[in-house]
């Protein structure tokens, strides 16, 4: 009899702790945060691009635009961000001279590209867009690398001290994923096929060798000697 009654106990034991683990692990389903998944090709909607033309820096009086079409996934992109880009921001965007503004155009075979523009767009919604995109680009750690670089994006959320809370909902929630598939389309329309692309004047101007300081300065002199209509 006590045997049996021994048996028994450890029986109910045993049922009790696995009611434990169980309910450990619901608590901790409950608790872990969804998986940041921005979807692709979706069907944009007017609000996704109501008040919203692209990333701007500079002023709106300057004398010329230029339009960048670009990966943040992209080696070309990072590599022309990393040689050209700080020079004509110093010399031509903060002078007045040169407008920029920047659509995302993410390549497909780029698994980490929407993601990267949604975290870019997220602090954007803080007011920390051009900080955020130029932390990504400097593509340190290697997150092009990893099967999910959200890690990385929010460890740049959290170094620009966003309010993460703010920032999860916004990543979880792909609110903006309309907003990068608008800079898509407008891109395939006006013709782009590969990043960095540059629309300047009308003008396409593909790949990072064609647009530069000294490239950018000339084109700036040409229209300076134009006579006024």
């Amino acid at each position: 009899m006590a045997a049996a009654s021994s048996g028994l106990n450890r029986f109910y034991y045993l049922l009790g702790a696995a009611a434990v683990a169980a309910a450990v692990a619901l608590g901790f389903m409950a608790l872990r945060k969804p998986a940041v998944s921005i979807p692709a090709n979706v069907v944009v909607q007017v609000a996704d691009t109501s008040g919203f033309s692209g990333y701007y820096l500079g002023s709106a009086t300057a004398p010329l635009t230029v339009t960048e079409y670009a990966d943040y996934e992209c080696p070309a992109c990072q590599q022309w961000f990393t040689v050209q880009f700080p020079t004509i921001e110093e010399r031509l965007i903060r002078t007045g001279k040169v407008r920029w503004r920047y659509r995302d155009f993410p390549l497909e075979q780029h698994r980490n590209a929407r993601p990267a523009s949604h975290a870019a767009a997220c602090a954007d919604e803080q007011g920390k867009y051009w900080e955020m995109s130029h932390r990504i680009y400097t593509w340190e750690p290697d997150w092009t690398l990893k099967a999910d670089g959200n890690s990385v994006f929010r460890e740049h959320a959290k170094a620009l001290g966003l309010d993460l809370a703010r920032y999860d909902d916004c990543m979880e929630t792909a609110r903006f994923a309309g907003r990068i598939q608008a800079g898509r389309n407008e891109g395939a329309a006006a013709g782009v096929g590969s990043t960095p692309t540059f629309l300047i004047n009308g003008r396409l101007y593909p790949g990072g060798g064609a647009v530069h300081y000294d490239m950018l300065k000339a084109l700036l002199d040409s229209l300076e000697r134009q006579p006024a209509r």
